[in-house]
């Protein structure tokens, strides 16, 4: 009987319903948006860190970020680090942003990514033409497809400058993204030290992997004694270091995460007057239950199951339009993400809205006096 009750009040004025339903729908898909950018920024941001094979990080001191490694570090510091117990292996990295000098004229920044593959500390992942020895190959580098077009070459086989520094494309990636939209360029350590104008064998990180066994806080501590101009982060650390620095230091992320906000008041607002509207309208319905003696719970019961339904309905409906908008964004540069949770998290959120929004509503038929109905 209460399922009915809502179910007749909610679809009985189809123009109200569908204002709240538009309600909903804005503010599920302004969220899922919104958050889908975040996730999506998140993982762009720390996919090198968590694709590297290292426990530690050994960075400048005050490195900000994967892309903003700061002051180079010297052979000095790596056979410190070599000489700690517990110490596997040091990996030299370079990172560093340079100028790419298109072929057609005009320029634009990449960040030249430099690693050997046989240190297997990072490589580029989901090759889709060429492999580590084709990169190995004289001036040869790898670049993502998703940034073809924006570097203004065709494939494999181009050339371009890097700096002063000719280079051809022997490999691509597909799905390595950069949040800082300066796409990453893959090739061997010593290639990009020349790229970038490197002296000697300086490096900007060092991967560190350890012993089987050995405890990595303990091993940490070693070597802040031992490298006392530089930074020993865990994997955790830098990758956090690095979220924060381009979401919230730059703004971007309290950007996103205010939009989410908005959507959510903006919906619960929506969902509200139209409630409240409806439950206004049928105030002599409500009353003439009163009167025939339900109580003020089983009211409110019909309120809310109006309300659950309105959510059902428009959490299906935005998230319709949501996973169109994600599946249109996968080949962007910037890429929403929906996961399971998230998903669950906004299906959460939709009922709590519009439990909310029906307390107006309650509020309302709380006030109800059962005479009125004998007053008609």
């Amino acid at each position: 009987m209460i399922l009915t009750l809502a179910f007749r009040n909610l679809f009985h004025d189809r123009i109200r319903l569908a204002v709240t339903l538009i309600g909903i729908l804005f503010s599920i898909v302004l969220v899922a948006v919104q958050l889908g950018l975040y996730l999506g920024s998140s993982r762009m941001i720390t996919a090198m860190i968590e694709r590297a094979n290292g426990e530690l990080w050994v960075t400048a001191y005050g490195a900000k970020s994967f892309e903003d490694g700061g002051v180079l570090l010297t052979p000095r510091e790596r056979h410190a680090a070599l000489a700690t117990p517990g110490v596997k292996a040091v990996i030299p990295m370079i990172v560093a942003f340079a100028e790419w000098r298109k072929p057609s004229g005009g320029s634009t920044r990449v960040v030249v990514v430099g690693t050997d593959a046989e240190d297997k500390g990072l490589e580029p992942w989901s090759l889709v033409q060429g492999d580590w020895e084709d990169i190995k190959a004289p001036d040869a580098i790898a670049v993502d497809n998703t940034y073809l077009r924006e570097l203004d070459i065709a494939g494999v086989g181009d050339t371009a400058q890097i700096a002063t520094g000719r280079v051809r494309v022997r490999a691509l990636t597909h799905g390595i993204r950069s949040f800082t939209q300066s796409p990453y360029v893959f090739t061997p350590l010593n290639r990009a030290r020349q790229l970038i104008g490197v002296d000697g064998d300086k490096t900007t990180f060092f991967l560190v992997q350890l012993e089987p066994g050995a405890d990595v806080e303990a091993v940490r501590a070693d070597l802040k004694s031992r490298l006392e101009g530089a930074d020993v982060l865990t994997k955790p650390e830098f990758r956090d270091r690095s979220l924060t620095q381009w979401l919230f230091r730059t703004g971007a992320g309290v950007a996103l995460i205010g939009g989410a906000l908005l959507g959510i008041l903006v919906g619960t607002v929506i969902v509200a007057q139209t409630l409240y509207s409806s439950t206004k309208d049928h105030l002599n319905e409500f009353a003439t239950l009163r009167a025939l003696g339900s109580t003020s719970g089983y009211i409110h019961k019909v309120i809310l199951a109006q309300a659950g339904m309105s959510a059902v309905i428009g959490y299906i409906l935005g998230m319709l339009i949501s996973l169109t908008v994600l599946f249109m964004s996968r080949s962007s540069p910037l890429p929403l993400v929906m996961t399971p949770g998230l998903a669950g998290a906004l299906f959460a959120l939709t009922l709590s809205m519009c439990a909310i929004s029906a307390v107006s509503a309650i509020v309302k038929v709380t006030k109800i006096d059962p005479a009125t109905v004998f007053n008609r």
